[in-house]
Formats: structure tokens, sequence, C-alpha cells
């Protein structure tokens, strides 16, 4: 995806965030993005050809360790888009924009549908005895 593509994305996913794309940088493929209050951070974007990732960083000293659960995610196997990398990175700053945490919706549906499983008693052939 081009970065006039990436930004794009990046400026729809704005829209529905408390975020703000305040800079583009086409060269460096660098996007900063801004929220109050004074929650800031910046995406690489990997350029087409190459197999590099996303990734995303903070100049603020406040901010940088709640975006190791974006990082985390960014490191972990599969190609994500910007769009996954930019929620992952709301979903981290949640705390620090005020905002309640989000549950993980997959997680909890995860752990819905597991069942409490009884331990089974012996089974019934072992210990099976000859009777002669």
């Amino acid at each position: 995806m081009d970065f006039q593509q990436l930004a794009d994305v990046a400026e729809k996913w704005c829209s529905n965030t408390p975020f703000e794309l305040i800079a583009t940088e086409e060269t460096e493929r660098r996007m900063d993005f801004y929220a109050d209050p004074g929650v800031s951070f910046y995406v690489l974007c990997p350029d087409n050809g190459c197999g590099d990732n996303f990734h995303v960083w903070s100049e603020s000293e406040d901010c940088l360790p709640f975006l190791q659960l974006a990082q985390d995610y960014i490191s972990s196997c599969g190609k994500k888009t910007l769009h996954e990398v930019l929620e992952k990175v709301f979903k981290s700053f949640r705390p620090l924009l005020g905002l309640p945490d989000a549950d993980d919706d997959a997680f909890e549906e995860y752990s819905a549908d597991v069942e409490e499983e009884e331990p089974e008693a012996d089974h019934p052939q072992m210990g099976i005895h000859f009777l002669l």
C-alpha cells in the first residue's frame, strides 16, 4: 500500500478516536498522532516491497510504557494492517485518555465457551483382573 493510502486509513481511524493525525512524512513513511491530554505517538510504516512490520513509538516518557501492548502485538506472528495496529495503540492508551479499559471481547467469548471438565472416574478397563 502506498503511503498516501496509509495516510487515508489513518485519517479515517482518527475520525473515530480522540487522536489527530498531526504530521506525515512520506520519505520516512512516518505518521505522528496526538490526543489530549498530551498523548502522542508515531508510526513508521513498512515499505511496499519490504517484509518489515509497522513500528510504533513515542517520544514522551509518560506514553512509552503504554505502547508495550501494541509493540508486542506488532512483533507477533503474521502481517498486521495499519488499522489493526492503530486499534491496538488506542486500546493501550485508554487509561491515559481517561477512558475505561476496553474488554477483550475475543478473550471473553473464548472463556465463556470453555467448560469446566469433571475429573474422569477410573476408566473401567484399567486394572482389569482376570478370574480363572
